[in-house]
């Protein structure tokens, strides 16, 4: 491989770098003067120098992220040539920033109405509550085998935009967490028979579209407005992301205007620079930058596969090009997997996500998120073999323990039918309660579920919701009332429950409490997921309205 300074060209990048070898005398903020305040610093500290002699502001030769006309705008300019946009925005509070003014450009008015997939992350609900706007939701495909949720059907989108003519666009999150997709096409040409744009949360593909082996972006699809958290599955730094916008039906102008209402005036040098030096990255390597990152994933798949206990998440065969007719399932929703985005689980149901991430954990290696069911590794260009082979030896030493486990539980149950009260152990067909079971090998209780849910996925009935309307209207104290969350059912929420990761709600401020969702809230808190939004982070109780008839509308 070639010295990759040599194939570079990042414009912001470059002039932060001649900015630092000029050692200008600053008389302007930031406060730490190019770092001088941490000169004395020694040992580890020492990298805060570093970072802080980059951390620059709108100075002559460094541009205005919000009035670019130099470097900044040359970056942007390269940066929407190499994704495919006709123009790329550089974020510096993450995809968040980028779905918040998707939103209130496409909603420019109170009462616009925006037909949103379910299952989407917080951001889109907090921007439909800064815009005032009224959202449809949509419900996303379920994928048979796995249980979990990928994009609305090109028929839910076209009924509901028959329904609703007057929408102002449709947002859908793809790929999902898990790296699952299907093709966006038929989306966007829904969306633009219409006359709206089809707005795409892709924080997690990034990279998509960059390699043969990857899956197709969003914008290659016909999507008119594109969120990327470049950080996450590329190589920008913590808050960096970037928005692409094609075509003519997102008022650009308005979107600029948004875009300052709610990122900083003062943005982050490295974050920016960050962003540049990352497309310059992938411009100046070409494909070849993926190949050991790829083969990485491939190896870790095959020998997954080998394993008779730990199972992975993957697109049936039958889309490989062999006989789908006799396939369950909607092979229109999961038709397309990130290799990048390894999801794993306890085939026999025994341990949950939570519990098998703890377990790699322990032994060093972290994965990127877990559910009641899954737990998701995120690979990327930068695992190495080395990464693969560790996480493997954890697996198959798991796998041995595991066998051990089922062992002694059967030893126990065929010895005492009530050793359930002595040792904690239910039998996996217990579909009510959660599973425990004594660990040979560390003598510790293990907790896990069979519940088949995921924190990705949001139990409906309704393809098609109601008009739902969001807004800035604090709920009053005097509605509100404590419910223990095992009498939630029935019930209308009066706050957010949101795991975090992923950041999706699975309850807004105003949803009626199902009993599907009910009992999802149940198994979270008996696993002790971590939940944003809910006054009690233990999730032993939620805030609900007192009267049950009053919903997202009061005071809105």
């Amino acid at each position: 491989m070639s010295n990759r300074n040599d194939n570079i060209k990042a414009p912001l990048a470059e002039a932060l770098l001649r900015y630092v070898e000029r050692k200008d005398t600053s008389f302007h903020v930031p406060g730490h003067k190019n770092g001088r305040v941490f000169e004395q610093l020694t040992g580890g500290y020492k990298v805060l120098r570093e970072i802080a002699s980059i951390d620059a502001t709108e100075i002559f030769g460094l541009d205005d992220l919000h009035h670019p006309e130099g470097v900044i705008a040359e970056a942007q300019e390269k940066a929407a040539s190499f994704f495919g946009a006709e123009a790329t925005y550089f974020l510096v509070a993450g995809s968040t920033a980028g779905n918040l003014a998707l939103i209130l450009s496409v909603c420019s008015s109170p009462g616009d109405v925006l037909l949103v997939q379910r299952n989407v992350h917080k951001s889109v609900i907090h921007g439909l509550m800064l815009a005032g706007a009224n959202a449809v939701f949509l419900g996303p495909q379920a994928d048979a085998a796995s249980g979990l949720t990928t994009i609305p059907s090109a028929e839910t989108v076209r009924e509901a935009l028959r329904r609703y003519p007057g929408a102002k666009g449709v947002l859908v999150t793809h790929p999902n967490y898990y790296g699952m997709g299907g093709s966006l096409a038929p989306l966007a040409e829904l969306c633009h028979s219409s006359g709206i744009p089809l707005l795409v949360d892709e924080a997690h593909g990034a990279h998509f579209g960059l390699h043969p082996a990857l899956p197709r972006s969003a914008l290659s699809e016909g999507a008119d407005g594109v969120v990327q958290s470049t950080h996450k599955m590329l190589f920008g730094l913590t808050m960096s992301a970037m928005l692409h916008v094609h075509g003519s039906l997102i008022d650009r102008q308005l979107l600029c205007q948004r875009l300052a209402m709610i990122q900083s005036s003062s943005p982050s040098y490295p974050l920016m620079a960050s962003l540049d030096l990352t497309r310059g990255m992938l411009e100046g390597e070409g494909p070849s930058i993926f190949e050991e990152g790829l083969q990485c994933a491939a190896k870790l798949r095959r020998e997954i596969r080998k394993l008779n206990r730990v199972g992975i998440v993957d697109i049936p065969p039958a889309v490989d090009g062999l006989d789908c007719s006799e396939m369950n399932g909607n092979l229109d929703g999961y038709t397309l997997q990130d290799p990048f985005k390894v999801v794993i689980y306890d085939q026999s149901g025994q341990i949950s996500g939570y519990k098998l991430q703890e377990r790699l954990e322990q032994a060093g290696c972290i994965p990127e998120m877990s559910d009641p069911k899954y737990v998701v590794l995120a690979l990327s260009l930068g695992t190495s073999h080395d990464d693969i082979e560790k996480v493997l030896a954890v697996l198959v030493n798991l796998e041995e323990e595991m066998k051990g486990i089922n062992s002694l539980n059967g030893q126990l149950q065929s010895r005492n039918p009530n050793s359930e009260a002595l040792f904690g152990y239910r039998s996996t067909s217990d579909a009510e309660k959660n599973i425990s079971f004594t660990s040979k090998k560390e003598n510790e209780v293990l907790t896990a579920s069979n519940q088949e849910l995921s924190t990705w996925n949001i139990p409906t009935d309704l393809a098609i919701s109601t008009v739902v309307p969001f807004c800035m209207t604090p709920i009053s104290e005097a509605l509100q009332e404590k419910v223990s969350i095992y009498q939630t059912e029935g019930r209308v929420a009066a706050e957010m429950v949101i795991p975090y990761p992923p950041g999706i709600p699975i309850l807004y401020p105003g949803e009626r409490i199902t009993g599907e969702v009910s009992q999802l809230l149940i198994k979270l808190h008996q696993a002790g997921a971590k939940c944003q939004g809910t006054a009690d982070s233990t999730m032993s109780s939620l805030k609900v309205y007192k009267n049950q008839k009053v919903g997202a509308e009061h005071g809105c």
